[in-house]
């Protein structure tokens, strides 16, 4: 199981960063000096994906633009020698195959993963939605590849939340296998306190195999009447192995306002030509307010 190609669903609307996203796609609000979008691409690359489908809606060209050549911009950094800069610039539009598609409807993120059926084809493929940022030493969604090929099976990531927490997730119904890596047996959406399986929620990483194509066309809306990936996913274990792998890593969801924050700070802090300063900064701040 040899996995090349991801998906990324960024069609949503951006509701919770509102009013930043009234014009600017979430996915390209600055992370320290890059856009969100763009980590999650590094992660995709990282792990060995070479073509990416971004999931779009009318609003979002700025993305594809984004990630094309700016003859305009090069032209000036080349003739101003500034060539740290042009690279810098370049790598955003050499770093993969990146394709576009929209989603016409807003029907949810099982129809969102649905519309990448013929991008992907026959081959199992990877999705990493475009909210969650991840830090960590071995990509996310690399892990979740070894997991999937060395078992043969659909993967998700997940880390353990708080009970309060689980039903603003999935839940998942989980058996140890070895290490990190669990079998998924069943799973359900949002639960109530008394319906959950586990702690254990799928957070925003995914391995999965074509039959998920089949199965989300016949998927009815669940949820908030929308077509839900748990939902496809669920009935995918029919006919599919699927291990949930309890990921090494920080996840980010940047799509609210704390989560951007934190997600800022933290990469800020990890950044080699400004964490110190940042240090620094922090210390004094927290100084001066008696904390």
């Amino acid at each position: 199981m040899k996995v090349t190609k991801a998906v990324i669903p960024a069609a949503g609307l951006g509701t919770r960063m509102l009013p930043a996203t009234k014009t600017v796609p979430k996915e390209m609000l600055p992370l320290v000096d890059k856009p969100v979008i763009q980590y999650i691409i590094e992660e995709a690359v990282s792990s060995g994906i070479e073509d990416i489908l971004i999931v779009t809606n009318r609003a979002k060209s700025a993305m594809d633009d984004y990630f094309d050549f700016t003859p305009e911009l090069e032209d000036r950094l080349i003739a101003s020698n500034k060539f740290d800069e042009l690279e810098t610039v370049r790598k955003t539009a050499e770093m993969a195959n990146i394709f576009y598609v929209r989603q016409r409807e807003t029907k949810g993120l099982g129809h969102a993963v649905s519309r990448a059926k013929h991008f992907v084809g026959n081959e199992p493929f990877a999705v990493l939605l475009g909210d969650d940022v991840m830090m960590s030493k071995v990509p996310v969604t690399k892990q979740l590849i070894d997991a999937a090929e060395k078992y043969g099976a659909a993967a998700v990531g997940t880390q353990r939340v708080s009970p309060d927490a689980i039903s603003k997730y999935s839940s998942l119904k989980v058996t140890p296998i070895e290490g990190r890596v669990m079998r998924v047996s069943d799973m359900n959406e949002k639960p109530r306190p008394s319906e959950k399986f586990s702690d254990y929620p799928i957070l925003g990483r995914y391995i999965l195999t074509p039959e998920i194509f089949e199965i989300l066309e016949s998927t009815p809306p669940g949820h908030g009447g929308e077509i839900q990936l748990t939902d496809g996913l669920r009935r995918l274990l029919g006919v599919r192995e699927m291990v949930a792998v309890d990921f090494e890593g920080v996840r980010y969801d940047t799509g609210n306002l704390k989560g951007f924050l934190e997600a800022t700070i933290d990469f800020a802090l990890a950044a080699p030509d400004i964490g110190d300063w940042l240090r620094s900064f922090l210390r004094a701040k927290a100084e001066a307010l008696g904390l």
